[in-house]
């Protein structure tokens, strides 16, 4: 029969065991989506801008940077993730990007009711690497009167391919993508002058 003092000499270094094994365990890796030059506000603005915060779809909503490992297989990363929620990451470059774009008019966070101002919603369908080496970004966008009466509605896919393995190159590329979104934006609002003779 095993001795009390024996038992509890295995039981320590069981403990002893499992506290090192734990120790060991390496934080994820936490990432933020590159973030594009800021330009300064115009002393006479034309026009305002409103951005909504971008719907995602379901399994974009997570902590973990989501991969496409063939045609139907979706992995959610647990080692590498979105140090702050993706949503909020992509309101914020994508507000970014469009006042560098469109110097002329007042981009702000859409915040209640803005007279005269048009709203760009957008929704996220793909956000995410695919195992051909590409960042994805697709979905659609709109914009709105005050009235909610539609002005247009676009969908939009963008690709950039990964300049070398690994998760910082994949986030660097899905930045990239997500800022030529805001370049095609900023292309339909000059081409088409939403804002002037409203």
């Amino acid at each position: 029969m095993m001795q009390p003092f024996t038992r509890l000499l295995i039981i320590v270094a069981a403990c002893v065991a499992l506290t090192a094994c734990a120790s060991s365990v390496t934080p994820p890796a936490r990432y933020m989506l590159p973030s594009p030059a800021a330009s300064s506000a115009p002393s006479q603005p034309t026009g305002t801008l409103a951005i909504r915060a971008p719907r995602l779809a379901h399994y974009l909503d997570v902590d973990g940077i989501v991969m496409q490992l063939d045609d139907i297989t979706l992995n959610q990363a647990r080692e590498h993730q979105w140090a702050e929620g993706i949503g909020r990451q992509l309101e914020r470059s994508l507000r970014a990007q469009l006042a560098q774009q469109l110097p002329q008019l007042q981009v702000v966070r859409s915040e209640g009711a803005l007279p005269d101002a048009l709203t760009l919603s957008v929704e996220v369908d793909q956000f995410q690497g695919r195992h051909d080496g590409m960042a994805v970004a697709s979905g659609q966008w709109q914009l709105r009167r005050e009235d909610n009466s539609l002005v247009t509605l676009q969908s939009f896919t963008t690709e950039t391919p990964l300049e070398e393995d690994g998760y910082p190159a994949l986030v660097r590329a899905l930045g990239e993508s997500w800022n030529l979104l805001g370049v095609q934006i900023a292309e339909q609002v000059q081409r088409n002058g939403y804002f002037t003779g409203r």
